[in-house]
């Protein structure tokens, strides 16, 4: 795998593939604790369990109710200047800005508001028209999924 491939991920994903381009360069602790979470298919099969029309759509939980997380210890804030913007991907958190665990949003459009507040770790490059599609719902009944997550491009 190239280095380039190396900061990609593939989320196939129940609508189509997603393609991330990971941004070690914002948040290198949050990066490297989703890839151990892509390694280890943590993220295979989970769903969408939170998709808000015009806002965005959050997955990583394993539970599929918002509340869960994976095995490790939750992550320390690296908040950044990226602008929360159409096709950004960033870390879900409680109340607590250390809270972030494996719990993930995409957002569909600007929510500048969220900007400072939340560590930005990727940005979708390909495959934002099967975010669009995903089923809305909070929670969302028959909810989309990823089928799995990969690092590097697929196929």
């Amino acid at each position: 795998m190239s280095a380039e491939d190396n900061d990609i991920l593939t989320l196939e994903t129940t609508k189509g593939p997603v393609v991330i381009k990971l941004r070690p360069d914002l948040a290198p602790g949050h990066v490297a604790h989703i890839k151990r979470l892509v390694e280890e298919k943590f993220y295979d099969g989970v769903v969408f369990h939170r998709v808000i029309d015009g806002f965005m759509a959050q997955g990583g939980d394993p539970t599929g109710t918002g509340m869960g997380g994976s095995k490790y210890p939750d992550l320390k804030a690296e908040f950044n200047a990226e602008p929360h913007v159409r096709g950004i991907c960033s870390m879900a958190r409680s109340q607590n800005p250390n809270s972030a665990n494996s719990q993930f949003f995409i957002c569909f459009d600007d929510a500048r508001f969220l900007d400072r507040q939340y560590t930005v770790w990727g940005q979708v490059i390909e495959g934002m028209e099967n975010v669009d599609k995903f089923k809305r719902g909070e929670p969302v009944r028959e909810p989309d999924k990823i089928v799995t997550a990969r690092l590097g491009r697929a196929g």
